[in-house]
């Protein structure tokens, strides 16, 4: 029995998109399901318009371009933007997933996968973009040394922000506030 390819992606239970230089190329009905829209209202935008602003896409960008590992594969939990739909403009966890296609071009032909986390991890206290930044990498795991070498900034400026975070969630300590920030 031969496998129907396009099929297989339409249907896949994951959202899938293939893009170049961060421009959707083509997407599957489960993207379209996430972010609100249909898939003509996709093709051949900047994934720019699903991200909260312009400010975020930009930095993660630069955060793919310099963190691509050999396998030529970028990983992690961001907070993402609903385009139509029941919710539009609505913010959401998701977990990212992509591939590029030419390993000298992290940016350049590629595969990404999304996955809607709101059901799990709500978007609860409204956060402003560096904030959002900070939460991902606390999910992370990550020290306020290590997510000030991610982002580029003090570690003292990454403890500020968790102050905040924390003052936001209501939370004691930072395993606390992780805690909210999985459960929303």
């Amino acid at each position: 029995m031969a496998i129907d390819y396009r099929l297989a992606f339409d249907y896949a239970p994951i959202g899938m998109v293939l893009s170049r230089q961060r421009v959707i190329l083509d997407c599957n009905r489960r993207v379209c399901e996430i972010f609100g829209t249909d898939r003509e209202r996709l093709i051949g935008q900047s994934f720019a318009l699903l991200y909260p602003s312009a400010d975020e896409f930009e930095r993660i960008g630069v955060r793919i371009n310099a963190r691509m590992d050999a396998q030529s594969t970028y990983a992690d939990d961001r907070i993402m933007r609903r385009v139509d739909g029941r919710h539009p403009g609505e913010l959401f966890w998701c977990h990212v997933t992509g591939r590029a296609l030419d390993p000298t071009q992290p940016l350049g032909p590629g595969i990404w996968t999304f996955e809607d986390l709101s059901a799990h991890r709500p978007v609860k206290a409204g956060l402003t973009a560096r904030e959002r930044e900070v939460a991902a990498r606390l999910l992370e795991g990550l020290t306020s040394k290590e997510i000030g070498k991610a982002l580029a900034i003090s570690h003292r400026t990454v403890e500020i922000y968790r102050a905040r975070l924390m003052r936001k969630y209501q939370a004691g300590t930072t395993a606390d506030l992780v805690l909210k920030l999985t459960l929303g």
